[in-house]
């Protein structure tokens, strides 16, 4: 499945056990990156199937510019921002996230500014079995619990495996913002993982 230009191939064909194939590769990421910008899991159902078409009806268009995955992802980013913009219009604006919450301890930092412990990468995709069940279910709460912005960058970056560029790109953020999104979205998962870890050593 990693070799695009035979997947794209097959896909172009109607080769059903390709698309299959790929939907199983990559639902499960493109749930949790709509669920960063809907409200509901029934929102982000809409907007992974949405995109699911979309791939369908793109394919012959797709030129290649970027990896098949990073395209996936972009129609999906697509797709759930025009529904969060839809969706927000029926909220009350004092329901909308802000992003002013404090992003970790001011202890977790030496007197030069560098972390007196680093925070943990997670690079691991939760779904792979590396972690604990408790632990994945933790990493996850915590990351529902970031504004939308933090959720979708570290979602993007560390639960799906997109490089720094991509991520800018499909967020259309500067790479100095989508690096602070993501240091501050480490930091608080860490620091809500941190019981949990030192429990278990």
């Amino acid at each position: 499945m990693h070799d695009d230009t035979t997947l794209l191939a097959r896909l172009r064909a109607g080769d059903e056990q390709a698309f299959n194939a790929l939907v199983r590769e990559h639902d499960g990421a493109l749930r949790r990156v709509a669920r960063t910008f809907v409200r509901t899991d029934s929102a982000a159902e809409d907007v992974v199937q949405e995109t699911w078409l979309g791939v369908i009806r793109g394919l012959d268009g797709f030129q290649g510019r970027s990896s098949l995955r990073t395209w996936i992802f972009g129609i999906l980013v697509n797709q759930a921002r025009r529904r969060g913009v839809r969706d927000a219009r029926s909220l009350p604006f004092s329901a909308l996230e802000g992003d002013d919450q404090p992003t970790v301890e001011p202890a977790a930092f030496a007197a030069d500014g560098r972390w007196t412990s680093a925070p943990m990468r997670l690079e691991d995709d939760p779904e792979t079995g590396l972690l604990s069940t408790e632990l994945r279910a933790h990493l996850l709460e915590a990351v529902d619990t970031l504004s939308r912005d933090q959720r979708a960058v570290i979602t993007l970056r560390d639960l799906v495996g997109l490089s720094a560029a991509e991520v800018c790109d499909l967020l259309e953020l500067s790479e100095g913002n989508q690096r602070v999104l993501l240091h501050r979205a480490r930091a608080q998962v860490r620091q809500a993982l941190v019981p949990l870890v030192e429990a278990g050593r």
